[in-house]
């Protein structure tokens, strides 16, 4: 589904000096696999997460997405494809403060041809919002909600238009144990029934383990850990 190779991105410092963050990722992800990408802090999981999502391009290598070289596509091609294609869990949430949590699960229906009408659109963000428990709380602002309950508003944003891959940038960090492990079977759930890529930046080499292959990035580039051995795939 989805290849780079050689992949490259370097940041400028306030004093303009270079820094390299990756370094020549290589990294091929075929529809329905789950994969994880474990790293400390600093070392680029992030940039790479938005960089497989369109949200960045590199400045170095190659991004094929089903064949299509993506640094070759126009701003608005990959806009809609980011749009119709993709679903993001962010880290830092990114609801919009004046929406209801209904209403923020809403938003990616508003895009492309699919859930157009208001109806519709209400009905499936509704029944987003029961998947992962917050029914009760559909019409409440995101400032009136624990973090751990717009977590999982943005997870249901991020699935309600059954994107064919799921990025999710620490999908647990603000969640108590119980609701984490209910989230990441949700997240696996969706992602099998529309046989969706699943790729999932963690620290947490529990929630990794459940992935069919895990990746450390380490000093720029992807490499197999150790965990990896005791993953449900096996080595990568």
């Amino acid at each position: 589904m989805l290849r780079l190779d050689g992949v490259t991105r370097t940041v400028t410092l306030q004093n303009g000096d270079p820094l390299p963050i990756l370094k020549g990722i290589d990294l091929e992800v075929d529809a329905g696999e789950h994969v994880a990408i474990v790293g400390q802090s600093g070392t680029g999981k992030s940039t790479l997460l938005n960089i497989i999502g369109m949200l960045d391009l590199p400045d170095g290598g190659t991004y094929e997405f089903e064949g299509r070289d993506v640094a070759k596509l126009s701003e608005g091609a990959r806009a809609n494809l980011r749009g119709s294609t993709f679903g993001f869990v962010f880290q830092q949430f990114n609801l919009f403060p004046q929406r209801s949590a209904v209403n923020n699960v809403e938003v990616p229906l508003l895009y492309g041809t699919r859930g157009r009408g208001l109806l519709l659109r209400r009905q499936r963000a509704l029944g987003m919002l029961e998947r992962v428990g917050l029914a009760d709380r559909a019409d409440s602002l995101p400032g009136y909600l624990s973090g751990g309950e717009q977590q999982r508003v943005a997870i249901a944003r991020a699935l309600v238009r059954e994107p064919r891959v799921i990025l999710a940038d620490e999908p647990t960090g603000a969640l108590d144990v119980a609701t984490g492990e209910a989230v990441m079977s949700l997240l696996e759930e969706m992602a099998a029934q529309t046989n969706a890529a699943l790729i999932v930046i963690t620290h947490d080499l529990e929630l990794a383990s459940r992935a069919d292959r895990v990746l450390e990035i380490r000093d720029g580039v992807l490499q197999v850990p150790e965990l990896s051995r005791t993953t449900k795939g096996g080595a990568a």
